[in-house]
């Protein structure tokens, strides 16, 4: 009974120390993050904006699912309206 107690005391003491280990870099990463998926946003939709993609065999059947966030990505591109004439977001 307490052996279970101490391994639950030092569960929760390793979470909160990885979690201050980890604090000063949050937003590092989620900036990392995000710049990584407007590349693959970009890959996607590249072919569709008039930039030829190798790979658009591939990033063709993606594009239904990435639609709901096209939106918030060309405009934090700096695109007030969207890029692409066949669809019309704004």
């Amino acid at each position: 009974m307490k052996l279970d107690a101490i391994k639950a005391w030092f569960r929760q003491a390793s979470f909160y120390a990885e979690e201050a280990y980890n604090a000063p870099y949050r937003s590092a990463i989620a900036r990392a993050k995000r710049e990584q998926d407007d590349l693959f946003m970009l890959l996607v939709f590249s072919e569709m904006m008039g930039v030829p993609n190798p790979a658009s065999y591939y990033t063709l059947e993606l594009q239904p699912l990435l639609l709901e966030r096209f939106h918030d990505w060309h405009q934090r591109m700096g695109m007030e309206h969207s890029p692409l004439d066949q669809f019309r977001c704004c």
